[in-house]
């Protein structure tokens, strides 16, 4: 392929003035129309629902999404996510032995009946939090990061902002009635599809039924609340919600063939029909929609960029995440990969820095950009590697 020039593609990126959606799983495009199916008279029970493609963030289906409702349960999806990301910067590990407080011991609804003054591994409560929603494990966990639930709560509201959930106030981080708590069927799809980056929630969120030990020896069974992680094929994670104001809640997950979507339903009419509802969505996007993957993470890229002063004349070239397009099921649209690359860097180079971009191209328009990484390392060239280059030539 040829390479264009910086001036061509600004001048392709004016014309065609697509927002692109950068995420961290894979670099892809939408040429899906975002109302594509509530036009097609797609619909699903309760008061919110949201529908959304995880890779592009491309919404699917939309009902009511930016209405403010309770969200039950929903609201450890947070919790969860605090969790993990106080795991992440080192704030805390998944072995340590959190204590147990009276207050969490008594916070009632769901829950593994923690006792009071014991300890518990922060690996074993987070576990109960994602798979049966155990109020006294949020509180616990909560008192551990921050030194209280109210200080929890605050850094719960504050990352809910950084996550631009304009339509979400946190009371609590166990999800029980206040009326000053609510969410949005698009801000907990924001915050679910946060969580869902950190693998270390998918070694519990499949989990369907397991005994929770306690210090003494006692077991409580835990029964996964989300029950489409054993009845819907490619479901790996969910969180439910059910309070009397809120009614009955579900967010969850599923992947087929590459393509993951997120689905939401608040204030639906029964157990079962939310998880009709999300089942539902899940279908119709999976029967609609594909990721279409046009160079993979480590493949190589056919251009090459020169080196100057290193060991190597030429560096290879790949991509660190897949380049992929997301769209209709069948949509035979032809697209083409085009390199903004330097004919030249210098020495040294390491695997992975960002040599230059690609841009994905349909029918002549820019639709998508991703970066090109060098495949390889090029150490610099010592003096006597360059006298030897030089005699080669004669």
């Amino acid at each position: 392929m040829q390479k264009l020039s910086l001036k061509i593609f600004q001048y392709l990126l004016t014309l065609t003035a697509i927002v692109l959606a950068v995420v961290s799983a894979v670099a892809c495009v939408t040429y899906a129309p975002a109302t594509a199916l509530a036009e097609n008279g797609f619909s699903v029970e309760g008061k919110a629902a949201y529908l959304a493609d995880y890779a592009t963030g491309t919404v699917l289906y939309a009902k009511n999404e930016n209405d403010r409702l309770p969200i039950a349960s929903m609201v450890k999806i947070m919790t969860a996510l605090l969790t993990v990301e106080a795991i992440d910067a080192g704030e805390l590990s998944l072995d340590e032995e959190v204590f147990v407080s009276e207050n969490a011991a008594g916070m009632g609804g769901s829950q593994v009946f923690l006792d009071a003054n014991t300890r518990h591994k922060a690996g074993d409560l987070l576990k109960s939090v994602i798979v049966a929603s155990a109020n006294d494990s949020c509180v616990a966990l909560a008192e551990r990061i921050c030194g209280s639930t109210e200080g929890f709560v605050k850094r719960m509201n504050a990352r809910a902002a950084e996550l631009g959930m304009k339509d979400t106030h946190f009371a609590n981080c166990t999800g029980l009635p206040a009326a000053e708590g609510f969410s949005s069927a698009h801000d907990v799809a924001v915050m679910f599809g946060e969580l869902i980056r950190h693998p270390v929630y998918f070694d519990f969120s499949k989990i369907w039924l397991e005994d929770y030990v306690h210090p003494d020896g006692r077991t409580t069974s835990m029964t996964n609340t989300n029950k489409l992680v054993r009845f819907y094929n490619g479901c790996d994670g969910g969180k439910t919600g059910f309070t009397s104001e809120a009614k009955f809640c579900l967010a969850a997950t599923a992947q087929r063939d590459g393509m993951r979507v997120i689905a939401v339903e608040i204030g639906g009419d029964s157990s079962q029909g939310r998880f009709n509802a999300v089942s539902t969505m899940f279908n119709h996007a999976f029967g609609n929609y594909e990721v279409k993957t046009l160079l993979r993470a480590g493949d190589p890229v056919e251009n090459y960029v020169k080196v100057s002063a290193g060991k190597k004349k030429n560096v290879e070239l790949t991509v660190n995440k897949d380049v992929a397009v997301f769209g209709e099921r069948g949509n035979s649209s032809e697209y083409e990969l085009k390199f903004e690359l330097p004919e030249k860097i210098k020495a040294p180079v390491t695997k992975g820095d960002v040599v230059g971009k690609g841009y994905i191209v349909r029918d002549g328009e820019v639709t998508g950009e991703f970066e090109v990484v060098a495949a390889e390392d090029v150490k610099r060239a010592s003096l006597l590697d360059l006298i030897r280059r030089i005699g080669s030539r004669h």
